[in-house]
């Protein structure tokens, strides 16, 4: 019999020439592992298939995951996420870096809505961009900012990953939710601190408000916090009901979508409704909700047939000839998916590392909902890491023509240590993590 160790390189060496080839990403994991699995178990390898699409396609958890999809698209189309910007500007726009920091608060919440790392970076960066360049900021520091808020709406809920990893390992993706809380706020406090300090200490990177808005009435101030409101008061919605107990996070994405029809009433009142708004707004939900379910189901089949294998074993016996504390072990499975984050998106590391990292944490002594937040906040820095993490190429897609990769690498290089230091203090301090969840839900 072929030893797991060979069929794990082998498996391994079959992706990355199927990924440099360009073969989509569900059929290359998928169709791999079942082409190996045929030349080493037969005909009855194929039996993991039906059984992984019923747990897929029947998992009530994962019905969500449109849900919160559609309710981004319609925000993000219906005119909440610009107002949401002015409503910032409104309430800080007389501290130097003001449009800054308004970018990191509202790309955060964009990236929230939307759930996932691309869509989030591309929708908010086609929204404040444009106005920040406008305006003198220094490239870098608005470069920077885009990519840190829009990829930080992955770690805010409603998360797709986050979803993900709750369907896979069966923990409560309430308590995910409200889990990433504290962790996200510390980031966004510690983007806000930096972007401060550098224009302070660089007035040059940031202007200060325009004549327009600092002769603002409070009439008109009022109107903005007014109009950009909506867009906050859903998220809490969608995570309030969760926290209270009033809704599982299935049903509170139907509650977000109902109250985003509430938005584009709105944008009828405030004559920024089209009438292909929902059109588009729905097919763009339904090929995004169709790429991520062919990635599910792929993934979902290599890691099945990976887990059949015995690859949980294999790590085990890897981790403990190593001889490593369990803080050891911990650090090199973050070092293990930081380096899968330069290849691979989100999706598939959550899918391929959840089944099979979190049972050995678990069996260390470590929370799963602890280690799945450490998953995620790894994930989104792994992304963004130059030269290869692949979110850095969403930005340059939608850049103007003067900007360069390098000037992206530069951008990005300061937020990304920031969110490295937000994972260790994670990592040293579990609870971060863990004490809201704890406090609201009760132990897990």
């Amino acid at each position: 019999m072929i030893s797991v160790e060979l069929l794990t390189a082998v498996l391994f060496g079959c992706i990355l020439i199927a990924f440099a080839l360009g073969v989509q990403v569900g059929l290359a994991l998928g169709g791999i592992a079942m082409l190996v699995g045929y030349f080493t178990w037969g005909d009855a390898v194929f039996n993991v298939v039906p059984t992984t699409l019923e747990d897929n396609f029947f998992n009530f958890i994962l019905l969500s995951i449109p849900l919160y999809i559609y309710m981004g698209q319609l925000l993000t189309r219906s005119g909440v996420g610009e107002a949401m910007f002015s409503a910032s500007q409104a309430v800080i726009g007389r501290v130097r870096g003001s449009l800054a920091i308004s970018v990191i608060i509202v790309c955060s919440l964009i990236g929230a809505m939307v759930g996932i790392i691309g869509a989030g970076i591309m929708t908010s960066g086609s929204i404040a961009l444009k106005p920040m360049l406008e305006r003198g900021y220094d490239k870098r520091l608005a470069l920077g900012v885009i990519m840190a808020g829009g990829g930080l709406g992955i770690l805010i809920p409603p998360s797709v990953p986050m979803i993900m990893y709750s369907a896979v390992t069966q923990n409560s993706v309430g308590r995910l939710f409200v889990a990433a809380i504290v962790p996200a706020l510390l980031a966004v406090l510690m983007f806000i601190a930096y972007i401060v300090i550098s224009c302070r200490l660089n007035p040059e990177r940031a202007p200060l408000m325009t004549e327009e808005e600092q002769n603002m009435t409070g009439r008109q101030r009022l109107k903005r916090l007014r109009d950009g409101g909506l867009g906050l008061l859903l998220i809490v919605a969608v995570l309030g009901s969760i926290m209270a107990g009033i809704a599982t996070p299935t049903e509170s994405g139907a509650i977000g979508v109902i109250g985003v029809i509430g938005a584009v009433l709105l944008a009828v009142i405030y004559r920024r409704f089209k009438p292909s708004l929902l059109r588009v707004a729905g097919v763009e939900t339904t090929l995004l909700v169709a790429v991520a379910m062919w990635i599910i189901i792929g993934a979902s089949v290599f890691s099945n047939f990976h887990l059949l294998m015995g690859i949980q074993g294999l790590v085990a016996r890897f981790t403990a000839d190593l001889g490593l504390p369990p803080w050891g072990v911990i650090l090199l499975m973050q070092g293990i998916m930081l380096l899968l984050g330069f290849i691979i998106d989100e999706f598939i590391i959550v899918l391929m590392c959840a089944p099979i990292f979190t049972p050995i944490a678990v069996s260390l002594g470590y929370d799963p909902v602890w280690f799945g937040i450490l998953m995620i906040l790894n994930i989104e820095i792994a992304i963004q890491t130059p030269p290869y993490g692949f979110a850095l190429f969403y930005l340059k897609g939608i850049a103007p023509p003067g900007v360069t990769m390098l000037d992206i690498y530069r951008s990005i290089t300061p937020f990304v240590l920031i969110k490295l230091a937000v994972l260790m203090l994670c990592i040293v301090f579990p609870e971060l993590v863990l004490w809201l969840p704890d406090r609201l839900m009760g132990p897990g």
